[in-house]
């Protein structure tokens, strides 16, 4: 995106440029509207533009500040799986939190399940396998999958993950896209589900944490991640974080 971003601030600066060089053949209000149009361009991705950058800085993992790091291992750091079981991680993009997990349950499968869509062209099964070979990672199994629907029977996974992706499934009901994630987990087995959790986006969560315990959950609970977890409010609110909230538990 950031590339992106380069190339349209610079077509829209090249534009300006070169309508003031041959725009001034023009009657004044047309030029001067279109003056003021192109101007806006150059001002908004520009702006675009150095936001990008930044959140680019804030969460690369050759940063300073490795945001997506700490997100990643934090998140990893409530997955407890038991020797010989299995984890899903659901929307795994490049893998990171896939390969986390697996670093922290070394006698254990973590299985990481992604669409890859063409929105996401980035990513890809094969760059996934790539980072978990780049970390040395072997106890790893990527597949494609829809997190509406996954393709694994109840009660198959001791342990279910996810960051940031439940957000971006457009359409669909996210307390559903919960359960069905819950769905696929043992009994016994422990969930950690990352994401935007804002009332506008989920509705409401306490609601939900309710409905799990009356389910037979134990141990629920919605961690706000903006309070210095992993990130400051203010973090939160420039980054477009907002919401950002660890759902945890254990299904029983």
């Amino acid at each position: 995106m950031v590339n992106l971003l380069i190339v349209g601030t610079c077509v829209a600066v090249a534009l300006f440029v070169i309508f003031g060089i041959i725009g001034v053949g023009l009657s004044g209000v047309l030029r001067w509207i279109i003056f003021a149009v192109l101007l806006i361009a150059v001002l908004v991705l520009g702006a675009f533009l150095m936001w990008s950058i930044m959140a680019y800085r804030a969460f690369s993992y050759d940063g300073n500040r490795k945001l997506s790091k700490q997100i990643i291992d934090g998140t990893a750091d409530y997955i407890k799986v038991p020797k010989g079981g299995k984890c899903l991680d659901v929307g795994c993009g490049s893998g990171a939190l896939t390969i986390a997990c697996a670093k922290k349950n070394p006698d254990a499968t973590i299985i990481g399940v992604d669409r890859w869509g063409k929105e996401y062209a980035n990513f890809s099964n094969m760059l996934c396998c790539k980072n978990a070979k780049a970390e040395g990672v072997k106890n790893v199994k990527f597949v494609k999958g829809n997190a509406c629907k996954l393709d694994f029977a109840d009660e198959t996974f001791d342990a279910v993950t996810s960051n940031y992706v439940y957000h971006n499934i457009a359409g669909a009901n996210k307390q559903e896209l919960l359960l069905e994630s819950l769905r696929v987990l043992k009994k016994g087995g422990t969930f950690a589900i990352h994401d935007l959790m804002s009332k506008a986006r989920y509705g409401d969560m306490q609601q939900f944490k309710k409905k799990l315990l009356d389910m037979g959950y134990e141990s629920v609970e919605l961690i706000d991640t903006t309070n210095g977890m992993f990130m400051t409010k203010k973090e939160s609110k420039y980054l477009q974080l907002g919401g950002s909230t660890l759902l945890v538990g254990k299904k029983t």
